[in-house]
């Protein structure tokens, strides 16, 4: 007999996890794509006609506002840790099956709350509590059926699953060879397939398709495999007075460091990004994340909440807005990214790199004063536009390009990049030889060859060469944020080159080229 499980759905999870990456609320219509096609969408997207498996571009004919997202399944699962942490606080021995979908025995949680309908409502209202997303929980004799019960919010009687599963299509299992070819047969149901003979079965069908119709018949593949729960990392230190002077608070630092940098040694793993908090005695919530471009080392450690230490009780003494009022009582190290780790990798003659750890250190002393966002490094990503290709991130934090610049995009300009991209493009003159306007046509043909070039402040400049246009149209579907330009790199005769634009007849400097 299959194990009485309980399943738990966060309906399209994809949508959730990048609509959450990007702050576009999830309620938006939304699609997230893979290999151009509709893998996963939101509510208000459906009811505009958008479906799985349909075409980027159909998705966008359907719901000209549809909002776009790179499917991640990395994101995806990173997200939902939280909500497998939330779990497991009411059921431990969740298992993860995907993404927005995980599965826990029923039995014990159903002994503790009083039966499988409170199972239900509480993991319900838990996870809604502490994630503020919202899920749905079915509960069944084997995970296959307690699955498509959470799609319903159903609770399947005990013995039960076989006639639940009945009247599902038999594309449910998701295999198509296997779906196609029984619904050749005549058999569209899965309790049309399970009414078959488990060895005609496994003759006719092979191996897959005997597990399947163990699926069809309500009994599950495989056991549970239960996740072991995350062993807890943070290291904390209460101080009894509070403290208000930094040389206290860090001595206790140092030692706190050397604690947690044990504990994830003995586990095999090293931190990355570190999480500072500290709590005063007024109740005040300090919190600063911190991330380091390798490992952080206990040194590392120390001197990086020491900086931080010194920031918030400098900020006080110097009468910031955001100051505590009090002292600190308590002071928390909590490990927010780690990875696996089996020791440090030195330089070729030894070390690190004096001159760069002396520039980090300096950096990071400059962020524990004045903010994470006080010191900012570029990331070169994707793009059409040359100053949309560029994110400034604070330092130490992942980086990450505002978008994948592996992506294809049409009309970008080849490289190389301008040297100067302009804030605020400036309108420019382009003319051919008789003095007339160069303009471009709906095929994106120049009406004449442009001889001369003026700037603001410049003398008209005879042109050497040109070359484009690298024609942009983009939003063409929203004709409120449709927009038609048409690149060109100008060289001029003073040795000057240039990125321009000609947008609704009008001509721009996007870039300087040196």
């Amino acid at each position: 007999m299959a194990l009485r499980t309980v399943v738990l759905w966060c309906p399209d999870w994809p949508v959730i996890s990048a609509a959450g990456a990007v702050g576009v609320p999830p309620t938006a219509p939304i699609a997230v794509i893979w290999a151009n096609r509709v893998v996963s969408c939101s509510a208000a997207a459906r009811a505009e006609g958008v479906r799985r498996g349909l075409r980027r571009r159909e998705a966008q004919g359907r719901c000209p506002d549809l909002v776009v997202l790179r499917h991640d399944p990395i994101r995806d699962a990173r997200a939902f840790e939280p909500v497998l942490a939330a779990v497991e606080e009411l059921a431990p021995g969740v298992e993860a099956i995907r993404p927005g979908l995980c599965a826990v025995a029923a039995r014990g949680p159903a002994r503790y709350f009083g039966g499988d309908r409170a199972v239900a409502a509480r993991l319900i209202e838990h996870v809604t509590a502490v994630t503020r997303v919202a899920s749905q929980v079915g509960v069944a004799d084997g995970r296959f059926a307690a699955g498509l019960a959470a799609r319903g919010g159903e609770i399947v009687p005990r013995g039960g699953s076989r006639a639940f599963l009945a009247p599902f299509p038999v594309g449910t299992l998701e295999l198509p060879e296997l779906t196609d070819l029984l619904r050749r047969l005549g058999l569209r149901t899965l309790g049309a397939f399970a009414e078959l003979p488990p060895r005609d079965v496994l003759a006719r069908f092979g191996p897959d398709g005997a597990r399947a119709h163990r699926l069809a018949r309500g009994m599950d593949e495989v056991p549970l495999a239960a996740r072991v729960p995350a062993p807890e990392l943070a290291m904390q230190v209460e101080f009894d007075p509070p403290v208000d002077r930094v040389d206290t608070a860090a001595f206790a630092a140092r030692a706190l460091a050397e604690q947690l940098h044990a504990g994830l040694t003995r586990r095999g793993l090293a931190c990355t990004r570190l999480a500072i908090e500290a709590q005063t005695e007024h109740g005040e919530q300090l919190t600063r994340l911190w991330r380091h471009e390798g490992v952080l080392t206990p040194a590392a450690i120390a001197e990086r909440v020491r900086w931080q230490l010194d920031g918030w009780l400098t900020r006080a003494a110097a009468g910031a807005a955001e100051r505590p009022t009090a002292g600190i009582m308590l002071l928390r190290l909590v490990p927010d990214e780690v990875i696996r780790h089996s020791g440090l990798q030195l330089g070729l003659w030894g070390g690190l790199g004096d001159a760069g750890e002396r520039a980090s250190r300096a950096m990071a002393r400059v962020q524990g004063m004045l903010g994470g966002d006080a010191v900012l490094t570029a990331v070169l990503g994707g793009g059409r536009d040359p100053d949309e290709q560029v994110r400034l991130v604070p330092w130490g934090d992942e980086r990450a390009p505002a978008r994948p610049a592996d992506q294809p995009w049409p009309g970008q300009v080849p490289a190389p990049a301008p040297a100067t991209v302009l804030t605020d493009p400036v309108p420019v003159e382009v003319v051919a030889a008789d003095g007339s306007p160069v303009g471009v046509t709906g095929r994106y043909a120049v009406t004449a060859e442009p001889a001369r070039f003026a700037a603001p402040g410049r003398p008209a400049t005879p042109l050497l060469a040109w070359a484009g246009p690298w024609p942009v149209d983009e939003r063409w579907w929203d004709p409120a944020a449709a927009r038609r330009r048409a690149r060109f790199q100008l060289l001029g005769a003073d040795g000057t080159a240039w990125l321009v634009a000609l947008e609704a007849g009008r001509w721009w400097a996007e870039g300087i080229y040196e």
